[in-house]
């Protein structure tokens, strides 16, 4: 199992936590955005650049996951692609996203996205907290205890 992280809209907090998952664990971890990043120097973590562009951050990870990897974002449709491909998603507040979930969200988005294209102003997430952060540590401990026990 690999952890991919859509690095560009990923908060540094929820960063953080994965650098010590992946340090204390072992587990390698990918990050991807369309510009560079600092990351700290590890065997196990790892940045890919991609071309600016729409969405090349998110094709990208598609493309080199494979299934039961886990996939940090908070993008809906990048979600959707992943959980079809057989990976695992976690956003960076913590909530897990599944086909059994996956569905009502996307269809929230497009709605909420057909508001904004009708030039309704809309508010956009709330600040990252530390309640969040928190939230994501738990989610995340929890989600690889389960994911790397042995079967």
């Amino acid at each position: 199992m690999l952890i991919w992280v859509d690095a560009d809209a990923c908060p540094s907090e929820a960063k953080d936590v994965l650098f010590r998952a992946a340090r204390r664990i072992g587990i390698p971890l990918t990050l991807v955005a369309n510009q560079y990043m600092d990351y700290p120097r590890s065997d196990f973590i790892r940045f890919e650049l991609v071309k600016h562009g729409a969405d090349a951050a998110d094709k990208r990870i598609v493309e080199l996951m494979e299934a039961n990897d886990l996939v940090v974002t908070a993008d809906v449709p990048l979600s959707a692609d992943v959980i079809a491909k057989g990976g695992l998603v976690i956003d960076p507040r913590g909530e897990l996203l599944d086909k059994n979930n996956i569905g009502s969200r996307l269809a929230t988005r497009n709605f909420l996205e057909e508001f904004r294209a009708a030039g309704v102003q809309m508010g956009g997430p709330a600040p990252y907290s530390a309640k969040d952060k928190q939230n994501f540590a738990n989610q995340l401990d929890k989600l690889l205890a389960k994911l790397l026990r042995p079967q």
